[in-house]
């Protein structure tokens, strides 16, 4: 009877194709169950991803060994609605943030750069990022005269393709001596975090991961 009672807990807690889950801290849904021996430690379970901002990535696990694994039934589902709704001002804002979003992330008129950077800015640094956006491949040379803001047109231009999702990743060469003055000035006024990659981070690298 134990043995029956046993088998039929580690059925159920296995998940269902079809079904939502929540695993690794993120959402799928399951694809496919393969279940060798009918335990969850011998169970295959094939996921992909519904989170936006991994959507359709593929993901196999061995749901058993899987720590702090959720399946979203439909009493998770009604969980979410317990503590009632916002305000709807509040909600009234989402919308209107989600709306400034997508259409900033369109339209190369409109700039969110300027307004999430601890700056002041001219009118004249904001030409190079106009023309920015209106390039398929920004390929941009900024020939200023010294003190005239070089830095922050290029952190404009950095921080609004990151928003837009055009780039992952960006790199600054610069002179040596330069190389805190720019990495310190990124991070203070547009919350860029940069890596200087010198001789120091790859003896670390080495250390830490191997050749």
């Amino acid at each position: 009877m134990n043995r029956e009672k046993s088998q039929i807990i580690s059925q159920a807690i296995i998940p269902q194709p079809g079904q939502i889950v929540r695993v690794r801290t993120r959402t799928y849904l399951v694809e496919d169950v393969e279940a060798n021996g009918g335990g969850p430690a011998d169970t295959i379970v094939s996921l992909a991803c519904i989170d936006d901002d991994a959507r359709g990535e593929k993901l196999d696990v061995v749901w058993g060994l899987e720590l702090d694994t959720q399946i979203l039934d439909k009493e998770a589902w009604k969980s979410i609605g317990r503590k009632g709704f916002d305000d709807p001002r509040f909600f009234g804002a989402y919308i209107h943030t989600l709306r400034w979003n997508c259409v900033t992330a369109s339209d190369a008129r409109l700039f969110q750069s300027p307004f999430r950077a601890g700056i002041k800015i001219d009118a004249y640094q904001l030409e190079p990022l106009s023309k920015a956006l209106r390039l398929p491949r920004v390929n941009l040379f900024i020939a200023d005269d010294v003190g005239l803001g070089k830095t922050i047109e290029a952190g404009l231009i950095a921080s609004e393709l990151l928003l837009r999702r055009r780039v992952r990743e960006v790199v600054v060469a610069c002179p040596p001596a330069m190389l805190l003055q720019w990495k310190d000035e990124l991070e203070t006024r547009f919350g860029l975090t940069f890596e200087i990659l010198d001789r120091a981070y790859i003896d670390r690298v080495r250390q830490e991961h191997g050749y």
